[in-house]
């Protein structure tokens, strides 16, 4: 059962930081109600307010925000913002009365193995990425240990958001891609979510700001590297696979399965690409 708060707060914005990014702008892009979401960027550009970590917190973000979409991060250089960041995000939350804030983490914090993971699996990342994301949701857990659950976080470990990935820039290179092939003979294999399946999941976990806990992201059924580029209509090149490449990375995503019974993620090489257009990641055809 939920507050007085909490249903007023249900009909509140949306406060998406990391505007800017890749996943940024394509849920701008993408939201069905574009209405809902106040942009928040570290940098000016084409979000609605520019604000960081320090600075004092604009009146425009503490009116009847409701959920915080925690989309900033770092891939590159300096990844310990990762474990920064995501505090900033609960803080913000505090300051601005909003009940939830979900967090981007990854696939990579597992590791590799040859079954599906899950949730309750031990994290063993093996690059410095992981290893990022890992202390990054180590730092939500240890923010929350004094701060109690006034705030809800969501961890959503995502699989490959096809265009995103480094496949994406592959493919936006072009006209072929080299695949790397291992010893079996096939290529590579991952756990993929098309860009407006991932929106379809933030926009239900926002709707309901009484969830919490850590959720695999991504299409039931892994999907082949090698068949996404086919799927694009470009050529595979390929090549062996050198030593410590990850043939496998396949998310259990069953605890989300329950949790939205009803939304379907798409993990068909065609409809990945589609997706990926549909967020501007990959070019549309001439």
């Amino acid at each position: 059962m939920t507050t007085a708060k909490e249903d007023d707060l249900r009909r509140g914005k949306i406060i998406v930081l990391g505007a800017n990014g890749k996943l940024g702008r394509m849920v701008s892009k993408l939201w069905p109600s574009r209405g809902e979401l106040i942009t928040v960027a570290r940098k000016e550009g084409l979000a609605d307010v520019t604000w960081k970590p320090g600075d004092d917190v604009p009146a425009v973000l503490a009116s009847e925000t409701r959920a915080i979409l925690a989309l900033w991060g770092a891939t590159s250089g300096v990844l310990s913002d990762n474990a920064r960041l995501a505090e900033a995000a609960l803080d913000l939350a505090v300051a601005v009365g909003a009940l939830q804030v979900i967090h981007m983490s990854s696939a990579a914090v597992y590791g590799a193995a040859d079954r599906a993971f899950h949730e309750a699996d031990a994290l063993q990342p093996v690059g410095p990425y992981g290893v990022a994301k890992r202390d990054m949701e180590d730092a939500n857990a240890a923010w929350h240990r004094p701060n109690g659950e006034a705030v809800r976080s969501i961890v959503l470990r995502l699989g490959n958001v096809a265009g995103a990935d480094s496949l994406g820039q592959s493919l936006r290179r072009g006209p072929s891609v080299t695949v790397d092939r291992f010893p079996d003979g096939t290529g590579p294999q991952r756990s993929y979510i098309g860009t407006v399946d991932l929106v379809r999941v933030l926009k239900a976990l926002t709707e309901n700001t009484a969830i919490s806990g850590t959720y695999n992201v991504a299409a039931r059924q892994a999907t082949a590297m090698a068949d996404i580029v086919t799927a694009a209509g470009m050529d595979v090149r390929w090549t062996s696979a050198p030593p410590g490449a990850i043939q496998s990375v396949v998310l259990d995503t069953s605890k989300l399965g329950r949790l939205l019974p009803d939304l379907r993620i798409a993990s068909s090489p065609a409809e990945l690409v589609v997706q990926a257009r549909a967020g501007g990641f990959l070019p549309c055809p001439a």
